[in-house]
């Protein structure tokens, strides 16, 4: 991480971030990169203990809140008890599990969507009043709804709506800007419902595939999102980072 202290110059001194599934992953890596930058965290998630953990690695350490995104009115709580702040970043979601449409229930189809895409909806619902002029929501997505592959029905289908949302956001609550950031595949828990072996084998499998030739870290990603809150006249956009799969 020291090579973002001096990238990152300390713009987000005297702001205060709020990132929704910021004990791990996606979430983690963007408020460590925040904190870095100046950020005064706030850092949510179901987990208490992660979120425990996810404090102790924050350079300037910071806030952390569990609860239930999918419940409306613990979200709606949350939001009037944070107050006023200026970037809000959703990065919240569960494992992921690739199956053909054969065998997904229509009730498990349903319920894929509360976190990823419901819990977004939820989240934008009740932040927006309380995000401060100049700031900013940033969403996550995927590359998925672009170029799908077999068993990416759920995935890809979220994957475009939360791209629609992102779009309709940003001239609804307009001049707050919103944005999404649509990454490829990375090594994140996202995928630790796989076995280790295979999921080793799925990472040097697309990586060898890529321009790249490796799969994202956490950390890359970040830099996509600490970009959308630094960037002042973006907004609707879908930033793809994703090692170039979309081109391959």
């Amino acid at each position: 991480m020291k090579n973002q202290t001096s990238e990152q110059n300390g713009f987000l001194t005297g702001k205060k971030v709020v990132i929704l599934g910021g004990s791990s992953g996606l979430g983690l890596a963007t408020a460590i990169a925040a904190s870095l930058a100046g950020a005064e965290l706030t850092i949510v998630s179901s987990n208490q203990q992660r979120i425990d953990k996810a404090i102790k690695q924050l350079p300037k350490g910071g806030k952390g809140l569990a609860i239930n995104l999918t419940d409306e009115e613990q979200v709606q709580e949350m939001f009037t008890e944070i107050g006023a702040f200026d970037h809000l970043v959703y990065t919240a979601g569960e494992s992921l599990v690739l199956k053909n449409i054969e065998d997904v229930t229509v009730q498990d189809a349903k319920s894929f969507f509360d976190l990823r895409y419901w819990g977004a909806f939820t989240a934008v619902k009740y932040a927006a009043p309380h995000i401060n002029a100049g700031g900013s929501i940033t969403l996550t997505g995927g590359v998925a709804s672009a170029r799908p592959g077999k068993g990416w029905s759920l995935g890809a289908s979220i994957c475009a709506a939360m791209e629609g949302f992102t779009r309709a956001m940003a001239i609804e609550l307009a001049p707050l800007r919103v944005n999404l950031v649509s990454p490829g595949m990375i090594r994140t828990n996202l995928w630790s419902d796989m076995p280790d072996a295979d999921r080793d084998a799925m990472y040097e499998h697309v990586g060898n595939g890529l321009p790249v030739k490796r799969v994202g870290e956490a950390e890359d990603i970040a830099q996509t999102y600490i970009y959308l809150m630094r960037q002042q006249f973006s907004t609707g956009q879908i930033i793809i980072a994703d090692g170039g799969y979309v081109l391959v």
